[in-house]
């Protein structure tokens, strides 16, 4: 089996993805933000929001106002049907003491983007993102758990010293992007021969 993703690839992709797309997306997020309590809308933008990861795959710079367009709407009976499915699946993996809801959760990670990116329907995609991380389980956990891990650690160290709270909150705004061009990285290269 030919390796289409490892360890140090996911690291520097979500760097360059991320930082790339920095400002654009800061901007669709605070978007999204103000956007969050206005009924209907929320629900493109969140749909949006949620499938960012696709539309960065793609290589190019997204616009913050993309959020807004009208397309996302076409897929909130798929969506919500996706997520429904993925509490079904983890809620009762997290009373098998916590690691199978880990497990499941990056199996079913790329669902909502083949939902919105190649038009699949919820069942269909959940399947296939199965079968896409199928082997790389241990490889998208262990770039989250890098990415994550300078989080709790700058918390506990801002609870001692207020300069880590500065810190932290930079890299908490930093760290969004990353983790959004992690999962962009993932996605293009498991689902590149998906039609």
């Amino acid at each position: 089996m030919e390796k289409k993703i490892v360890f140090g690839e996911i690291l520097s992709n979500a760097f360059s993805i991320g930082l790339k797309n920095f400002f654009s997306l800061l901007g669709c997020l605070v978007l999204w933000i103000l956007t969050i309590w206005i009924p209907y809308v929320n629900v493109g933008t969140t749909i949006a929001i949620a499938t960012i990861p696709a539309a960065l795959s793609k290589g190019n710079i997204i616009s913050p106002l993309e959020i807004f367009n009208k397309r996302y709407y076409q897929f909130m009976g798929e969506f919500f049907l996706v997520q429904g499915l993925l509490m079904m699946i983890i809620l009762p993996a997290m009373l098998f003491l916590i690691i199978p809801a880990f497990v499941m959760s990056i199996a079913y990670s790329l669902a909502t983007l083949l939902v919105v990116d190649k038009d699949k329907g919820a069942s269909e995609a959940l399947k296939i993102s199965n079968k896409l991380t199928y082997g790389y389980k241990w490889v998208i956990f262990f770039a989250n758990l890098v990415l994550a891990l300078p989080l709790p650690i700058l918390f506990y160290l801002s609870l001692h010293a207020s300069m880590f709270r500065i810190i932290g909150f930079l890299y908490f705004i930093v760290f969004i992007p990353i983790i959004l061009g992690a999962k962009a990285f993932i996605y293009q290269k498991l689902s590149a021969d998906i039609q």
